[in-house]
């Protein structure tokens, strides 16, 4: 027996236990996967062997447990083998399991260590650009005002109705007309006005519309025709246009239409079931949501949510070829094959995204501490040979 064996068995044991080691120091670090030595053992020609070497070390990619977090831009991969795909400001791509993000100064998603979450940017309609994965920049500055440009309402208007006792039509005289109905819509700058229709019954299954703004003049927008099942019938496709209403506010005139499609004159009390508009004022960004798919929502001040963005993840073929960055990041080798970067889901190969949520690392704490127990006899058994080798050796010398 010679002292390599030992001396090779106290080498792997030391990697070991630095191993076993990094494990257990890195068992609450979020998106952490543990590592494990891989021993080969040494032969060189000789039949009795030489020891044993560190053929590498391996980690376990399995998913670890998902907890809650009360932060928005927490975001956890779940039931999938995928990546966040990261980038640095000098273009360097970067891949983890953490999914503890910030927002920065210009907007960028960003974990602790600045790199910025990478994905797809947003269209001026609103799509997903697609394309090459950029890093992705949220707004910071605020929703600009939209117009209103379409009310959409259903009513019912009671056919028991008569023809108004007074004329003409006044809408200061509520003996002038037979139902209103008020809705808040918004010019180019932003600012509300309140748009109301009246309700004005002519004839057996007739009726003629008046509306105002902000309780300004009146006008007629037209004229509604039931048929004898109390279906509207006219105008055709259920559409007034209102001609365009100037403002003394510096806005664009306000030019909307009124769809009263599945409007009803029955026998029952006036009421609307449905009515919307498109418009809205300004808004400042208040919060953020990351749905299953990577979409990324935000939701302004003015109620309004807009699609910001989305996160695309990477995931490979041989992700134990990745090689170890620290900082909770991989970076792409010849060994781990070129990345599949695609946008996550229920059911992809990546995995969908949970917002709020984060993955702990997957480190089995109880199994560790077994194993630095292992380690550690097995090194002290080297120890012994090397020891056992040494009193050999003294003897032999002693006896000469």
């Amino acid at each position: 027996m010679g002292f390599a064996q030992g001396v090779s068995g106290l080498n792997a044991s030391s990697s070991n236990l630095d191993v076993i080691g990094n494990n257990i120091a890195n068992s609450g670090t979020i998106g952490f996967k543990a590592g494990s030595v891989l021993f080969a053992d040494v032969y060189a020609g000789s039949r009795v062997g030489l020891g044993t070497q560190v053929a590498g070390v391996s980690q376990n990619f399995t998913q670890g447990a998902v907890q809650t977090s009360t932060r928005a831009l927490d975001v956890a991969i779940t039931n999938g083998d995928g990546f966040f795909r990261l980038d640095s400001a000098g273009g360097e791509v970067s891949y983890s399991r953490n999914g503890q993000f910030n927002m920065d100064k210009n907007g960028y998603i960003v974990n602790a260590q600045g790199l910025r979450l990478t994905g797809y940017q947003v269209t001026a309609n609103g799509t997903i650009a697609g394309g090459t994965p950029a890093a992705i920049q949220l707004p910071t500055t605020s929703m600009n005002p939209n117009a209103t440009t379409k009310i959409n309402a259903q009513y019912n208007i009671d056919s028991r109705s008569t023809v108004p006792i007074t004329a003409p039509f006044n809408a200061a005289d509520s003996t002038s007309y037979n139902y209103q109905n008020s809705v808040t819509g918004f010019d180019s700058l932003g600012n509300p006005h309140e748009i109301t229709n009246f309700f004005v019954k002519t004839g057996a299954n007739a009726w003629s519309v008046y509306q105002t703004l902000d309780g300004g003049a009146s006008t007629n927008i037209g004229a509604l025709t039931f048929n004898t099942a109390g279906v509207l019938t006219a105008p055709v496709g259920g559409t007034l246009a209102p001609a365009p209403i100037p403002l003394a506010n510096g806005a664009a005139p306000m030019n909307f239409t009124v769809n009263l499609t599945g409007t009803t004159q029955f026998g029952n009390d006036n009421a609307v079931t449905k009515l919307t508009q498109d418009g809205y004022t300004s808004g400042a960004l208040t919060a953020y949501a990351i749905n299953q798919d990577g979409t990324v929502t935000g939701k302004y001040s003015n109620e309004q949510t807009k699609t910001l963005g989305q996160i695309v993840l990477s995931s490979f073929t041989n992700p134990d070829g990745l090689q170890s960055k620290g900082g909770n990041a991989w970076a792409e080798t010849a060994a781990s094959g070129q990345p599949l970067t695609g946008t996550p889901g229920v059911g992809t190969k990546s995995g969908a995204l949970t917002s709020g949520a984060l993955e702990t690392s997957n480190v089995d704490l109880t199994a560790e501490l077994v194993n630095l127990i292992v380690a550690q006899r097995t090194y002290q058994a080297n120890a012994q040979t090397v020891k056992a080798q040494d009193q050999v050796m003294q003897t032999l010398v002693n006896g000469l």
